[in-house]
């Protein structure tokens, strides 16, 4: 009667051989998950931002990480991720501006005297500008007489053709 009455205590409950494997496969799961999440941020704003896509290795040596190494390594990535779709918003942001700036330059020169805007500030690959200036130099900008100029592209590309000849 007395095998009845005595309570189980704890140190046969702990059992030494928890098995991690779900754990660590979840944990990896999630890490690929988000390291190709990052890898199409850094895509999508490659030649636009730089984002920071390293991970720093948590040791020296190779090993097999532990469940809170690899807990840190999944909440590492997921502020980077956090930071660059920040980034990237920002970016977007100022070239939209820049764009309606475009748009309103266009459409009235002579308000916006000898404003430049880039190909890279409105987020288009290549070089080149567009530049609100006077027709016919000084003459044109007493009379009033403003538009935009599109330049042709690169100057070095116009430089290194002309060294070539």
């Amino acid at each position: 009667m007395e095998e009845l009455l005595v309570r189980d205590d704890f140190a046969t409950l702990v059992d030494d051989a928890v098995d991690e494997r779900p754990a660590r496969a979840q944990l990896r799961r999630q890490i690929g998950t988000l390291e190709r999440e990052l890898a199409g941020l850094v895509a999508e704003g490659f030649g636009r931002i730089t984002v920071e896509h390293r991970v720093a290795a948590p040791a020296a040596e190779p090993r097999v990480l532990d469940l809170g190494e690899l807990e840190r390594l999944r909440d590492a990535l997921a502020d980077r991720i956090a930071a660059a779709r920040v980034a990237l918003r920002e970016r977007a942001r100022e070239e939209a501006g820049k764009r309606e700036l475009l748009k309103a330059m266009l459409a009235r020169p002579a308000e916006y005297k000898w404003v430049k805007v880039s190909r890279a500030e409105i987020g288009e690959p290549g070089c080149g500008e567009w530049h609100s200036k006077p027709r016919l130099g000084p003459i044109g900008m007493l009379m009033g007489w403003w538009r935009v100029k599109v330049s042709s592209g690169c100057p070095t590309a116009g430089r290194l053709a002309a060294v070539e000849r």
